[in-house]
């Protein structure tokens, strides 16, 4: 969570209640894989990897980003 709104300059925000549920979603459609690591402190986290089909899913998701965000802009210049 912290992440996201460090790599974003603090513009996006991600709750728990969004975050997990997503991850879990995507772990059961195959597009990420999740295991459990100990820390040096010797606390638990849990860190996730995309897999193949998760790289081929986030080319697709990019795609449609890349035509919703060129509409969005293109019916801003007209406004």
């Amino acid at each position: 969570m912290a992440a996201v709104k460090g790599c974003s300059d603090d513009l996006l925000r991600v709750e728990e209640g969004s975050l997990y549920p997503a991850l879990y979603r995507m772990e059961e459609a195959g597009w990420i894989r999740a295991e459990w690591i100990k820390k040096d402190t010797g606390r638990r986290a849990r860190v996730y990897e995309l897999t193949a089909a998760g790289k081929k899913q986030l080319g697709i998701e990019e795609s449609r980003w890349q035509s919703a965000s060129a509409a969005i802009n293109q019916i801003l210049r007209t406004v």
